[in-house]
């Protein structure tokens, strides 16, 4: 009793977490640098020179978010041998469902098989899964939930003007998910989250229709105040640079994710650092293209389990956040 009211119960969850399994889905229609030179004034040269994007893939009209959604989600249980049964919380980080309501999270969870979940989406746009992976260690630690799938999750062409070299060349569509669960050592860092307000202005929806961004401005930020966000998560981790094997930032644009690596090798990261360069055949997938570059890394070898991978995602907002894994 406290004060002559009776105490609240408070839950506890497991000390640590970790990624279970992983899984992602892209849209089969492939569109190349060349197709898109048919319909504006640009061409493969400039592309791969200003973005390093050599093709993307693009979802046809009646394929949507949800679906991909459902299709990663449905992936990432399989790869951990998890039943939908013993899954709680979905929760789908994304910026481009159609309308607000009804979310996604919830109508993916049923598709699933996950009954009753706890389910929410989650808009910190490119850096929505980084979000969502720290929410849903959390809520595990908390006791809050016991299994958790994040799925980061976005149909940008639905938002992108097809005539906007500024956008049109850059985004595409994909589901990038992972299951987070009870573990006995520490799989996923504290996040190192946080966002810039007063630079909203420069990634924002134009007329509530189109994607607008300050293409140069955003570059200069991300190239400037990304490495700092990283290296954070490190020491939030109680690691060194030095010990990161992988680095995965958002796939925003290709020279933007080298100069994050350059800064960071600068600051102690290794030689032999991995870098995720995905965005070269999928694009930018905002909230997903963190899980997908990790998932295709993992099919292609290029990581492994047990390596020390640091995530760093960034966009509009300004929001960013990112924590170190450990690969399942």
């Amino acid at each position: 009793m406290t004060g002559g009211r009776p105490a609240m119960k408070l839950r506890q969850g497991p000390a640590a977490t970790r990624i279970l399994g992983v899984g992602s889905t892209q849209p089969d229609k492939i569109v190349t640098n060349d197709d898109l030179s048919q319909l504006m004034d640009t061409n493969d040269q400039w592309i791969r020179e200003r973005v390093g994007i050599v093709e993307r893939r693009f979802a046809e009209k009646e394929e949507l978010l949800v679906d991909m959604a459902v299709t990663a989600g449905a992936k990432a249980l399989a790869d951990a041998g998890t039943d939908p049964s013993e899954v709680d919380t979905v929760i789908v980080p994304n910026c481009t469902m159609p309308s607000p309501i009804p979310n996604a999270a919830g109508q993916v969870a049923e598709r699933i098989g996950i009954k009753a979940a706890g389910a929410f989406d989650l808009n910190a746009a490119c850096a929505g899964f980084c979000y969502g992976l720290g929410v849903a260690s959390d809520l595990i630690r908390s006791g809050s939930a016991g299994k958790a799938l994040v799925i980061g999750a976005e149909k940008l062409t639905d938002v992108v003007d097809p005539q906007d070299r500024s956008t049109a060349i850059i985004f595409a569509d994909g589901a990038g998910a992972a299951l987070v669960g009870p573990s006995e050592e520490p799989g996923i860092g504290p996040v190192a989250w946080g966002s810039a307000g007063d630079l909203v202005d420069m990634i924002y929806m134009r007329e509530h229709r189109y994607l607008f961004q300050e293409g140069q401005a955003v570059f200069r930020w991300a190239t400037t105040q990304i490495a700092p966000i990283a290296m954070r998560a490190v020491e939030l981790a109680g690691l060194e640079l030095s010990d990161v094997d992988v680095l995965i930032p958002h796939q925003a644009n290709l020279r933007i994710v080298e100069a994050i690596a350059k800064r960071l090798r600068a600051k102690g990261a290794r030689d032999d650092l991995v870098v995720a360069d995905d965005i070269r055949y999928s694009g930018n997938t905002s909230s997903a293209s963190i899980p997908i570059a990790l998932d295709h890394m993992r099919a292609a070898g290029t990581v492994k389990t047990g390596d020390v991978v640091l995530l760093v995602g960034f966009g509009a907002g300004l929001s960013y956040a990112g924590q170190v894994v450990i690969c399942p």
